[in-house]
């Protein structure tokens, strides 16, 4: 007597479903560990001060000067360091809106002029709520 085994004739497939759930878990994981802070990367020293801390202000305006003296407007990098490239970076970046306040950190160890230069566009730009971070004095 001869047993036929049907299973001999069946092709092995491949089920993707599972793949493919998994592919999509992992590009969803590393979209969010990745976008967490665009400017980690950017190294800040900020200068000590004695007060109270400010309360944060909503849509305020980033500007960023490094020690070597480049300029960040929010996640935009300016990519001359002169006024004029400072300016058309922060009315690209600002549009219209003059009302807007806006936080200047500068690094301790950027040269003053850097930051004299960031003050000076910003008021030639008419930004009058500027506000200059500084981190909390160290008490030994």
């Amino acid at each position: 007597m001869r047993i036929r085994d049907d299973r001999a004739h069946e092709e092995p497939e491949l089920n993707l479903v599972p793949l493919i759930d998994v592919i999509l878990v992992l590009i969803i994981f590393f979209v969010v560990t990745t976008t967490f802070d665009s400017r980690s990367m950017l190294q800040l020293q900020l200068p000590s001060a004695t007060g109270e801390p400010v309360a944060a202000q909503a849509r305020a305006l980033s500007v960023l000067v490094n020690a070597d003296g480049h300029y960040f407007v929010d996640d935009q990098e300016v990519l001359r360091t002169d006024i004029d490239a400072l300016k058309q970076t922060l009315s690209a970046v600002a549009g219209r809106d003059r009302q807007r306040p806006v936080l200047l950190r500068a690094d301790a160890r950027t040269p003053h002029q850097a930051v004299v230069t960031a003050l000076d566009a910003l008021g030639q730009l008419g930004f009058h709520k500027v506000n200059i971070a500084t981190a909390p004095e160290v008490k030994p």
